[in-house]
């Protein structure tokens, strides 16, 4: 199965990936700690969106081999990868489709306003789930960027609110 974990910057994703983790013994894909780890060391002042787009798109294709593999291995696959836009997330339930792999949607609906403490909050912390600094501007930028998902999407799935 696979779970497609959705909700603006600040909803609390990887830590939902984290309690789901524990529940499934399944493993997560977070496109945070991809991107630390392997992009930003590389990333200069005027990369922008472009840039950070075009990588995830090839960590992706990556992800997908490695859920392809774990689905074999009847092994859930988390994948906490910010899925902010719908057809972000469609990529993803047409690859589950064409693979005959079972998908949920698990959207974390929390007000900006808890979220906007939780991202200065973590900033300030570096706690376990701190990957990169978020700017309260690229807080806002997500605020524009991100397409809640519709009723269809969430059939079946599960919509926490706060």
């Amino acid at each position: 199965m696979i779970h497609l974990i959705v909700g603006n910057t600040g909803s609390g994703k990887t830590t939902y990936s984290t309690e789901l983790k524990r529940k499934t013994n399944g493993v997560i894909f977070s496109i945070d700690k991809w991107n630390n780890a392997l992009f930003l060391v590389d990333k200069k002042p005027n990369d922008g969106l472009e840039w950070f787009l075009e990588r995830i798109e090839r960590a992706e294709k990556v992800i997908m081999d490695l859920v392809e593999q774990l689905e074999d291995s009847k092994t859930d696959s988390i994948l906490d990868l910010g899925l902010s836009k719908f057809e972000h997330r469609e990529k993803f339930r047409k690859f589950a489709e064409l693979n005959e792999i079972e998908v949920k949607t698990h959207f974390l609906d929390i007000s900006r306003e808890t979220r906007l403490s939780r991202v200065m909050k973590r900033n300030n912390e570096k706690g376990s789930t701190f990957e990169f600094e978020v700017s309260k501007e690229n807080f806002d930028f997500m605020e524009s960027w991100f397409e809640k998902p519709n009723e269809k999407e969430l059939a079946g799935g599960i919509h926490l609110m706060e």
